[in-house]
C-alpha cells in the first residue's frame, strides 16, 4: 500500500490516534500546540475512508481536541479514556468529585509558582503537571506526585508521560476506551489499528494486540508492546495522506 506503512491492512480498519506526539508535534506547553488546516482535512478525509470508525485517543479533554481541530467533531476519547464521545456524539462521562484533588492541586499550583519551568494542567478530574520546561525537576516532580497520589490512591493513580506525571481517576484508560468503542458500530468486526507514541499508550497497544489488530509506536519500539512503528510525526501523516489518495482513486 505504502512505503511507510506496508504492514496495515487496506480495508476493513477502526483506526484509532493519539494526538500529542503522534499527529502534532510536542510544544514547550499543551497551548502552544497548532493544528494545520491541512492536518484537519486529512484527518476527515480519513474518517471518511474508514467509514466513520476513526477515533482520536488523546490526554487531552475532549472539548480540547473539539477546539483543537474545529470544525471537524470526531468520536473520541479524551482524558486517557476518561470521557469518550461515540460517533452518535453521545458523550459517556463519569461522576467523579474534582474537589477530591483539591489537596494535590493547591500543592502542585505552589510548586508551579516557586519552581521556574513547571506547568500545572488542570483537568478538573486529573492534574497534570509538565516539566518539559525544567527537566531537571524530573526526580523532584515524580516524587512529589507519587507522595501526592498515595493519599488518595484509592480512587486515583499516577500516569507517567513524556515530561509529565499525571493524576487520573482509576479504572478509565485508552486500553478502556478502545475495547468501548470495538463493541460498537462502526468499529465492530474491523481491524483495530491504534497509533501513539508514549508510555501512556502501551496499554491502547496491549488491548489492540489482544484484538489481532496493530499496535505502532511513533519512534523507538524497544520496551514496547507496539509490533509496528513509524519513524516521526511526519511518517504517521504522510501515511494519512497516502491512504486518502489511494482510497479517492479507487
Amino acid at each position: 500500500m505504502t512505503q511507510r506503512a506496508p504492514f496495515i491492512p487496506e480495508e476493513n480498519i477502526a483506526l484509532f490516534l493519539d494526538v500529542d506526539g503522534t499527529l502534532l508535534e510536542l510544544a514547550a506547553t499543551p497551548d502552544a500546540v497548532k493544528v494545520p488546516a491541512s492536518l484537519r482535512n486529512t484527518l476527515q478525509l480519513a474518517a471518511e475512508g474508514v467509514g466513520g470508525a476513526m477515533a482520536l485517543i488523546s490526554g487531552r479533554s475532549i472539548g480540547t481536541l473539539d477546539r483543537l481541530f474545529a470544525p471537524n467533531v470526531f468520536p473520541a476519547a479524551g482524558k486517557h479514556g476518561l470521557e469518550r464521545r461515540d460517533t452518535n456524539g453521545r458523550l459517556i462521562l463519569p461522576e467523579i468529585d474534582p474537589h477530591m484533588l483539591d489537596s494535590a492541586r493547591i500543592v502542585l499550583h505552589d510548586m508551579q509558582s516557586t519552581h521556574k519551568g513547571l506547568l500545572l494542567e488542570d483537568k478538573g478530574n486529573a492534574l497534570a503537571f509538565h516539566y518539559r520546561g525544567a527537566p531537571s525537576y524530573e526526580s523532584t516532580v515524580e516524587s512529589i506526585m507519587t507522595e501526592l497520589v498515595n493519599a488518595i490512591n484509592d480512587k486515583f493513580m499516577l500516569r507517567p508521560g513524556k515530561y509529565v506525571y499525571e493524576i487520573t481517576p482509576r479504572g478509565y484508560s485508552k486500553r478502556t476506551a478502545i475495547e468501548a468503542f470495538m463493541q460498537e458500530s462502526p468499529f465492530a468486526e474491523r481491524i483495530a489499528v491504534f497509533i501513539g507514541d508514549d508510555v501512556s499508550d502501551e496499554d491502547g497497544f496491549e488491548a489492540v494486540n489482544e484484538m489481532d489488530g496493530y499496535s505502532v509506536r511513533v519512534g523507538p519500539i524497544n520496551q514496547s508492546a507496539a509490533r509496528y512503528q513509524f519513524g516521526s510525526v511526519q511518517a504517521v501523516i504522510a501515511w494519512l495522506r497516502e491512504r486518502n489518495l489511494k482510497l479517492r482513486k479507487a
